[in-house]
């Protein structure tokens, strides 16, 4: 953070590794709303750290907003691939936040938010202030979020609701995994070194891409135990793990957070065996509230789970910097080929 942004009126930085205690009361608790928390962005500046960056926070009267730095100035805020929301605490006034806030973005051209939801209380005026502030904020949709409600604790009366489709395959699949395959469910510090171990062993037999932080993973999930809030299942044939795939809970939201299987046995359909293993286990003990399926607009998540919801992205551009006018000048570029190429697609 250059000098000028640390004496942004009311906003102080700190570096990630300088946070007081203070501040860090600020954040929420992790068992009400994860995201929120420390610990998860705490995770994310230690197992997430893209290459050269650093982690940093905005402290602003009562609200605390975690950044990304370059080269001591702020880029944007602290979230990644693995978020499956970006909700930084905006306290009891997020339009006096906003403008605080909105001056440290007129040091730079551009400065990024993603994973947001626009629902999030404070959010719509901490952006009008920043807006207000002569800052452009330009938002965008970044990805979809698949989740519903849950009304029982019995896994069967949860399956009844789901599409027929549904239902019918995973009455068959389980019933021939029964006898060829083991489930494991590890909510704790017991068993948790075996089941890392198995994840990734299935991860690297999976059709995933390889991990951009491979260490995050195993952080992410012992971090979870530490707090009482992982959900690990394993599913094994007598050769070894098939299918892994860990969850949170918290805030009465159970979140699918990374999922793999062998496609070496996916006769057994391992990936939906394990899932509906899970959900029966997560409903028996937790009782959630809510599911969510995580990142992204996968298929197969809309036969679980029938509610999307959007995240949002807002780049907060300074028409005073160059660099602001480059990004304003390509968003231009970027929507004038989009409307050329529905103009294309209708001939």
């Amino acid at each position: 953070m250059t000098a000028d942004d640390s004496t942004a009126g009311p906003a102080r930085f700190l570096a990630w590794s300088a946070l007081d205690a203070g501040t860090i009361a600020r954040f929420v608790h992790p068992t009400v709303d994860l995201f929120a928390s420390h610990l998860w962005f705490d995770l994310l500046a230690r197992a997430a750290a893209p290459p050269g960056l650093a982690p940093g926070c905005v402290a602003i009267a009562d609200a605390v907003i975690p950044v990304w730095c370059r080269r001591g100035r702020v880029v944007g805020g602290l979230s990644s691939p693995y978020s499956l929301v970006f909700t930084p605490p905006l306290g009891t006034a997020p339009a006096t936040v906003g403008g605080a806030f909105a001056r440290i973005a007129r040091r730079h051209g551009t400065l990024r938010l993603d994973a947001l939801d626009a629902a999030q209380p404070g959010l719509a005026p901490f952006l009008d202030a920043v807006a207000a502030s002569g800052i452009i904020v330009q938002r965008f949709s970044h990805f979809g979020n698949w989740h519903a409600p849950v009304e029982t604790a019995e896994f069967d009366a949860w399956l009844a609701t789901r599409p027929g489709r549904l239902r019918s395959t995973i009455t068959r699949k389980l019933k021939r995994a029964r006898g060829v395959t083991s489930f494991s469910f590890i909510d704790s510090d017991a068993g948790l070194a075996a089941g890392i171990s198995a994840f990734e062993q299935v991860y690297a037999m999976s059709w995933k891409q390889a991990e951009p932080f491979a260490a995050f993973n195993a952080a992410c999930m012992r971090s979870l135990a530490d707090a009482g809030l992982l959900r690990l299942g394993i599913l094994a044939t007598p050769s070894g793990p098939i299918a892994a795939q860990y969850w949170a809970v918290s805030g009465g939201s159970a979140m699918l957070l990374k999922l793999a299987h062998d496609e070496a046995h996916t006769a057994l359909s391992p990936g939906t065996v394990l899932t509906a293993q899970m959900l029966a286990a997560i409903l028996a003990r937790d009782r959630p509230a809510r599911l969510d399926f995580g990142r992204g607009d996968d298929p197969y998540k809309r036969l679980w789970v029938d509610q999307r919801h959007e995240r949002i992205g807002a780049l907060l551009i300074n028409p005073r910097r160059p660099a602001g006018v480059l990004a304003l000048v390509r968003g231009q570029v970027g929507a004038l080929r989009r409307r050329l190429r529905k103009r294309k697609d209708k001939t």
